[in-house]
């Protein structure tokens, strides 16, 4: 574009989960400016120009044609059919009614309330909360989920052994700590800038890679353990240790066995701060098991040799050490293992609470993380209270679904499937986020209605009964705000809304008046009220701190507001180092639990009563011999516009791109370029080959967020041609304790690909036909 072009464009402010932006409307062009703040601006901001107005959009209320000829009820043609458009009143008549019969015969505890929280970076505008509210008002309740997809393993473990999740990973170790004080960032899993270029509510300022090069210049030692080099940038100079996937816990167990054993742990750290560890030490030197986990026992397991285990643990010693653990390793079987057995190395070395020292669980792992907090609150949508208050763990959505009535563990308790009628999803896609998707294709042809809200016709629209055209960010007025970060933005509209595409604020007060909740839902607010009325409660924070609080027209008008941080003060850590006994953990002892009684007396075989080796059940073998990395992408937000400019560069031959090491290439016959077959015995796909040194041999990584493109779609485990991983990945928990998710892990074949390559249609359209 020119600068003509520019300097003559009005543009206003807005903000996404990957940045404060500025954009506007030109010759019928959108034009994106990064925040001039950014020191290191996300990219993912030019997916939004091709992605505006793309034919994947959603034009106008559709209905699957089976669902309309004969009604709700099971189906496997759910993701196979044609749809039938219709007028909005027509199918929120119809959709009123089912919600009717739904609550009539079945009660709350037969509707699942499916959202994934990252449609928006607007807090008004927030489907999670907005679908919630909906039916805490409708139905006085809904059948939840709890946890993440990113992080279920840590967040039911971590309150276990060090207390409250938010507080670690939100108010610890900042990035101007590790800056101004760490010595050694010993980092498993990495620290990938394309995590932290991402944060829920949107960030103005990139700081991490900044962070990491001023403490590379005062000297501080970056070292990565993971088997791609890329989880760490360039800038750290960082030691690379290529492990197995998957056996950190066995490395971090011989580091401190290395430790302990030559004399080089802090014992007084561990008496004073610690309960367990008398426990866990007859383990870890083999006395209660004989089985020494030391660096000869731990160098097969992980690849890594006997010497560099030993000599890496000897480093360690006497220097300001931040052990950091990323969510992908939790990821995976076991995943509880090495975010415990991470904070038992940090205290092995008498770290925690210490400037730029100790443990930061998931730093870098999203933008938010390692940033001081808003010392006042921002806006937050009520969404009401959950008087049924059932709940599944968040990866469990397919047992719930194919195993009404069985039960299952989770959190030292028994539970009992509900019998889902009806599935609502407003914001996230479940076949991006999901394992095993045939699976999950078979999960949902068992619900009687699916009912979904988009801006697109993403898989999970594609299986759905009911499908409502949702506005995209840039259609709706909104505030953009998150709670490290001091920049609240107003997000004015960009542009008007696409086809009848509506806000789903509107489609819920709609349906609400149908239903005769809507003052419940509404109280009486439009949106802009809305809008005001959320921003008084920062206003009057403000205040309360004599500080100068603009009032909502002035913050309208202006577009952003910079608001004050707390001070960077280590958090609950440093407060417990300094007085234990005055600052407790809120932990079952009040101190860091190496050994837990509480889980030790859940007797579950998957997560004993410490940090443990537990060896995967699927490892590669004769057959599908490669491990599978299945990782974040670095050009979108999961799957989320994935058919914009930027994401779509990165493809090629409109295929996503799979990362190998030459010489796995090199015996399967594959070249630069080539599109390759992955395969196991749940599915396959295409990828295109792209051949690196920078991952280990025996590795194959294909991030997530390619859209789902089944080459048949009548067929069951019909190929993916566009190279969505999560057709191979394992839908299992990752021990009994959390049932988190274990889809960055699995095991694969890979092959040329010779036949006919088949066309990407996974942002065409489906068929439409009227009645």
């Amino acid at each position: 574009m020119s600068d003509r072009t520019e300097s003559t464009a009005e543009f206003r402010p807005h903000s996404s989960h990957w940045g404060v932006f500025t954009a506007a409307m030109r010759d019928g062009a959108l034009l994106v400016r990064p925040h001039p703040g950014d020191p290191d601006p996300n990219g993912i901001l030019d997916n939004f120009p091709a992605a505006l107005r793309h034919r994947a959009r959603l034009e106008r209320p559709m209905v699957r044609r089976g669902w309309l000829e004969h009604g709700p009820g099971p189906d496997r043609r759910r993701g196979r059919d044609e749809y039938v458009p219709m007028s909005w009143d027509a199918v929120l008549d119809m959709l009123a009614g089912e919600l009717r019969r739904i609550g009539a015969q079945h009660g709350p505890g037969a509707v699942f309330g499916g959202s994934y929280g990252w449609s928006s970076a607007g807090r008004f505008h927030h489907a999670q909360s907005q679908i919630h509210r909906f039916l805490n008002t409708t139905f006085g309740g809904y059948v939840a989920s709890v946890n993440s997809y990113s992080s279920g393993a840590a967040s039911v473990i971590v309150p276990y052994i060090l207390g409250n999740y938010e507080e670690l990973t939100k108010h610890n170790v900042t990035w101007d700590q590790v800056a101004q004080h760490s010595d050694v960032v010993l980092a498993f899993g990495g620290m990938a800038l394309k995590n932290a270029m991402v944060a829920g509510g949107g960030i103005s300022e990139h700081v991490e890679r900044g962070a990491m090069q001023a403490a590379r210049r005062r000297g501080c030692d970056f070292v990565l353990v993971g088997p791609l080099r890329s989880d760490l940038p360039e800038e750290c100079g960082a030691e690379w240790i290529a492990n197995v996937p998957g056996t950190d816990t066995a490395l971090m167990l011989a580091l401190v066995h290395t430790l302990v054993s030559e004399g080089l742990h802090d014992q007084a750290f561990l008496d004073r701060y610690t309960v367990g560890w008398p426990v866990f030490e007859r383990y870890l030197l083999g006395t209660a098991d004989g089985q020494p986990k030391d660096a000869a026992w731990a160098a097969p397991i992980t690849g890594v040799s006997r010497d560099s285990i030993r000599a890496l643990a000897r480093r360690l010693h006497g220097r300001r050490v931040l052990v950091t653990v990323a969510h992908a390793l939790q990821r995976a079987e076991h995943g509880e293992q090495p975010v415990w057995m991470g904070a038992v190395l940090a205290a092995a070395l008498g770290q925690i609470g210490l400037p730029g020292g100790g443990y930061g669980y998931a730093l870098g792992a999203i933008g938010y993380y390692g940033r001081r907090g808003n010392a006042v609150p921002g806006p937050t949508l009520s969404q009401g209270r959950n008087k049924h208050g059932n709940y599944i763990p968040v990866a469990r959505i397919a047992d719930m679904l194919l195993n009404p009535g069985t039960t299952y563990r989770y959190n030292g308790q028994t539970r009992t499937y509900p019998d889902i009628r009806l599935v609502y999803w407003a914001g996230g896609n479940p076949f991006h986020h999901h394992q095993d998707l045939n699976r999950l294709r078979d999960a949902f042809a068992r619900v009687d209605t699916l009912v979904v809200h988009e801006l697109a016709w993403t898989a999970t629209a594609r299986h759905a009964d009911i499908v409502l055209p949702a506005t995209m960010t840039l259609e709706r007025e909104d505030i953009g705000y998150s709670s490290h970060d001091p920049l609240m933005v107003a997000m004015h509209r960009i542009v008007p809304p696409y086809g009848e595409a509506r806000d789903d604020y509107d489609i819920f007060s709609d349906l609400s008046r149908r239903l005769g909740t809507e003052h419940a839902f509404t109280e009486g607010r439009s949106s802009r009220e809305w809008l005001r009325h959320l921003y008084a409660r920062t206003e009057q924070a403000l205040r309360e701190q004599g500080m100068p609080a603009p009032d909502f027209e002035d913050f309208w008008a202006a577009g952003s507001l910079h608001l004050p941080q707390a001070p960077d003060d280590g958090g609950p850590w440093r407060a417990f180092r300094e007085h234990p006994l005055a600052n407790p953990l809120p932990t079952p002892s009040g101190r860091i639990e190496i050994f837990s009684e509480t889980i030790a007396g859940y007797d579950e075989e998957s997560c004993p009563g410490h940090a443990a080796w537990l060896p995967p059940e699927e490892v590669p073998k004769a057959g599908t011999p490669l491990h599978l990395i299945a990782n974040q992408p670095s050009t979108r937000l999961h799957s989320q516009l994935d058919f914009g400019g930027h994401s779509a560069a990165a493809k090629h031959r409109e295929r996503e791109v799979a990362t190998m090491h030459p010489s796995d290439a090199a015996a399967r016959g594959i070249v630069e370029g080539d599109i390759i077959r992955l395969f196991n015995a749940r599915g396959a796909c295409l990828a295109a080959a792209r051949l690196s040194t920078d991952i280990r041999p025996g590795v194959v990584q294909l991030p997530t967020g390619a859209w789902y493109d089944p080459e048949s779609p009548e067929e069951d485990r019909s190929l993916c041609v566009h190279g969505n991983p999560n057709v191979l990945t394992r839908d299992v928990g990752t021990s009994a304790l959390a049932q988190g998710c274990t889809g960055q892990l699995t095991v694969v074949e890979v092959e040329r690909f010779t036949g006919n390559l088949p066309p990407i249609r996974a942002f065409d359209p489906p068929t439409t036909s009227d009645l």
